[in-house]
């Protein structure tokens, strides 16, 4: 097994191409080729992804098309997200027996850490709220109306929002985990895309402005993509005490 921790910045992709890029990965360290995977990346154009089992019917296509707005389905779980002001990771490694919750700590820990390197103090949700209760509220739909547990809050409002998959063959486990770190307000601008009534819409947004936090609002300023990027790149390495091999894209082969 190889356990060198790759590194990749694939910059702004389409909706498609990113979420078949994270399950590319996961398929391939199945399959025993390259080692654990940290991936940072953007969307473009803006895209609403769908958790994996959500119906399609919650969102509004046509309006989606009007707005030039993507719509994927995710490989993972978890409920509807506008990706566009954002920076994206995705942590691609064998689970070495640690159930989800687990992973999922240890993922928001280096996030934390790295976060904290970029002058942004934040915590961790302790709690697991209902989501088969939730769930059944249609204002549920975005998922960034509630936290799970160990997701990222800044005084007590969302900042990361995170799903997570596993994928098995032979004697192998690989977790799949990927999440939205969010930079500005736009990802409020998915009520615009449900399909639902002009009351339940209002709701969302509302619940949206209320209940998450961006990193433009925190720090008054708009956010340099690069340099937080560097800093989530540090924060796992201090945190998980790992050094990354860089790794490239040419359009057809993973090199590193």
């Amino acid at each position: 097994m190889d356990d060198t921790w790759r590194f990749i910045d694939t910059g702004e992709r389409t909706g498609t191409w990113n979420m078949g890029f994270d399950e590319r990965l996961a398929r391939r360290l199945v399959a025993g080729q390259g080692g654990p995977v940290l991936r940072l990346f953007r969307w473009k154009p803006w895209a609403v992804s769908l958790g994996y089992n959500q119906r399609t019917e919650e969102i509004d296509a046509e309006a989606c098309r009007r707005d030039g707005i993507d719509i994927v389905r995710r490989p993972t779980g978890g409920r509807a997200i506008l990706h566009a002001e954002e920076l994206t990771y995705s942590v691609v490694m064998h689970s070495g027996r640690k159930g989800v919750h687990e992973v999922y700590n240890d993922v928001s820990r280096a996030l934390v850490r790295g976060l904290g390197a970029f002058g942004v103090g934040v915590t961790l949700q302790r709690s697991q709220p209902d989501f088969a209760r939730t769930y059944h509220d249609p204002s549920s739909v975005p998922c960034f109306t509630s936290s799970a547990r160990y997701e990222i809050e800044w005084k007590g409002r969302k900042l990361v929002g995170s799903a997570q998959r596993r994928f098995s063959g032979g004697d192998r486990d690989v977790v799949l985990q990927h999440g939205s770190i969010l930079c500005g307000p736009a990802h409020q601008r998915l009520a615009d895309y449900l399909a639902a009534d002009d009351a339940l819409r209002d709701r969302m947004r509302t619940s949206l402005r209320e209940k998450t936090a961006d990193l433009a609002a925190i720090r008054g300023s708009s956010v340099p993509m690069d340099d937080l990027a560097a800093c989530i790149r540090k924060g796992f390495e201090e945190e998980w005490g790992i050094g990354f091999a860089d790794m490239s894209y040419d359009g057809e082969y993973l090199h590193g």
